[in-house]
C-alpha cells in the first residue's frame, strides 16, 4: 500500500528519479529552485524523512558526514577512502543471503541495504608511504 505524498515529497521524489547518484539535501534544495520548485530546506529534510521511512529513499552517509539521497532501489555497496573521501562501487553482494534470513527470522521487512568499506585508496597509500619515507 502507498502512503499518500505530499507535493513536497513528490517534487523531490520525481527530482530522484532523474538523478542516477545520490545528492545531498542541500543540493535538492538548489536544484529544485533552478527549476522554481522553491521549497524550505527544512520542507527538503521533512519530505526526504517521509520518503525514506515509506522505503523509496535511502540515505548514505559518507565519512565526512555528508548525507547523499537517491532512489531505493538497488543495494549500495562501496570502498571509501577516508583521506580523499573517494568512493568506489563494489558491485557484488555478500549480504544477500543475510538480508533474507534476518527478514524470515525478525519477521522485519528490509527496504535495502548498505555495505561500506572504510580505508586509503591506492593513491592515498602511496602519499602516505611518500611522505613517510621523507
Amino acid at each position: 500500500m502507498r502512503a499518500i505524498r505530499t507535493r513536497s515529497q513528490e517534487r523531490i521524489f520525481n527530482l530522484l528519479k532523474t538523478i542516477k547518484k545520490g545528492i545531498s539535501a542541500q543540493d535538492i534544495y538548489v536544484e529544485l529552485r533552478n527549476t522554481n520548485q522553491s521549497m524550505g530546506l527544512a520542507t527538503v529534510y521533512r519530505s526526504l524523512e517521509a520518503l525514506k521511512l515509506e522505503g523509496m529513499v535511502q540515505v548514505r552517509n559518507l565519512a565526512n558526514g555528508e548525507a547523499l539521497y537517491s532512489l531505493a532501489q538497488q543495494d549500495k555497496h562501496h570502498l571509501t577512502c577516508l583521506q580523499c573521501g573517494v568512493s568506489i562501487p563494489i558491485n557484488q553482494c555478500p549480504v544477500h543471503d543475510l538480508e533474507n534470513q534476518l527478514e524470515s527470522s525478525h519477521k522485519f521487512k528490509v527496504f535495502y541495504h548498505t555495505l561500506e568499506f572504510f580505508g586509503l585508496c591506492s593513491q592515498c597509500q602511496v602519499n602516505q608511504a611518500t611522505e613517510i619515507s621523507q
